[in-house]
């Protein structure tokens, strides 16, 4: 008895629950209402399968309870139920899937006029890409990635000399828009999601996925990625900002093109060259570059705001402290140590999660120049700075 009674008051506070929950879904900012219309059909399935299933529980719990005298009858099998479950079963399940297979299909097939934008992932930061005036995105590939080229463009195909790339800050959309994403990741599985678009895609490494969406509203929305990438996944954030459309324009003209980030860039910085005589400045440059590419900037922050990992604002010349107790100042040598082998000592009050990234001694050499340029207590002339300690 006291079973079906504690089932009963379980359906009824769950009910309760959901109604008065305060965790709703963010309002809706893009043309995908079918998405909401589709949660809301397999909530009213499923919870009508849990009211049904649970008070009748309930009720045969009481209806059936033990008598002194009574003998239940032994009944092994009732094939019109065993029917009537079968096809109420079917049923629902149809109800559950037809409306989202429906939906996708309509979520993966893009308009003709809708705008591409390229998503890339990577452990943990996104980068972005537009086509430029030309309307056609330049090939990729993983062998040209590197400090002066994070998405890998392919620097000999002239439909991507125009490409815009954005690797760092918020994407910007126009308002009112179909807008198709094609999503790929340089790393590990990823998922770009933007909870008030209901918009959300898988991003396989060696593949490139697609859907499209139209934003419907202005303003700033978080991005998130909703697979488990790794241990700095909850730092793997960002912003959409829809703009209306001459706003929207006239950021897009503001950008870098591919051509014009390769001119920008020091001579040699896509291979970071062993020699340094042009000065540590063209070299630092090559390490905020490299930092971009490999996803530094995701974990370690340069303007001492908190972060997975230790800011790198004012780092050099400090002491660092380590969880054993001991410390060490920071220079040349310990950050190329710690840059090298990160599991080797764990900076106190962060968690040992930095992967070893394969880095060429150029490269190494590059990042500390980077790093001790954001701090005030670095010398501030390059000696020491073009020197490989080993």
């Amino acid at each position: 008895m006291a079973i079906a009674i504690a089932l009963v008051v379980m359906v009824a506070a769950s009910v309760l629950f959901h109604f008065l929950s305060p965790w709703w879904a963010t309002p809706l900012a893009s043309n995908w209402k079918q998405m909401d219309d589709t949660l809301t059909i397999t909530l009213v399935i499923t919870g009508a399968f849990f009211i049904g299933i649970n008070l009748f529980l309930g009720y045969m719990i009481w209806r059936y309870r033990h008598r002194d005298g009574n003998r239940a009858a032994y009944a092994p099998s009732n094939h019109k139920l065993e029917l009537w479950l079968i096809g109420g079963t079917t049923l629902g399940i149809i109800a559950l899937l037809a409306p989202g297979l429906f939906v996708y299909a309509d979520y993966v097939r893009a308009p003709r006029d809708a705008m591409v934008v390229e998503v890339v992932g990577q452990q943990w930061a996104w980068s972005y890409r537009f086509p430029g005036p030309g309307g056609r995105l330049g090939t990729t590939d993983v062998r040209f990635v590197g400090p002066g080229n994070p998405l890998g463009l392919n620097p000999d195909d002239p439909d991507g000399q125009d490409d815009i790339v954005i690797t760092g800050g918020d994407l910007h959309l126009p308002l009112g828009r179909p807008v198709r994403v094609l999503a790929r990741s340089k790393d590990v599985l990823h998922d770009f999601y933007v909870p008030e678009f209901r918009a959300r895609m898988n991003m396989v490494p060696g593949m490139v996925t697609s859907f499209w969406f139209t934003p419907t509203r202005a303003g700033r929305f978080d991005v998130l990625c909703a697979q488990l990438c790794g241990v700095g996944h909850h730092n793997m954030r960002g912003g959409v900002v829809v703009d209306e459309p001459a706003a929207f324009a006239a950021w897009l003209r503001g950008q870098p093109t591919f051509a014009a980030a390769k001119a920008a860039q020091p001579a040699g910085a896509a291979t970071v060259p062993a020699t340094v005589a042009a000065g540590v400045s063209g070299l630092a440059e090559q390490g905020r570059a490299l930092a971009q590419s490999k996803g530094c900037v995701a974990c370690h922050s340069v303007d001492g705001a908190p972060g997975v990992g230790p800011t790198w604002k004012d780092l050099f010349g400090h002491t660092g402290v380590f969880a054993d107790g001991s410390s060490a100042k920071v220079d040349d040598q310990y950050l190329r140590t710690e840059i090298s082998e990160p599991q080797a000592r764990v900076v106190k009050g962060f968690a040992p999660i930095m992967p070893k990234i394969p880095l060429s001694d150029d490269e190494v050499q590059a990042l500390i120049a980077y790093i001790r340029s954001l701090s005030a207590q670095a010398p501030e002339s390059g000696a020491g700075a073009g020197k490989a300690s080993r």
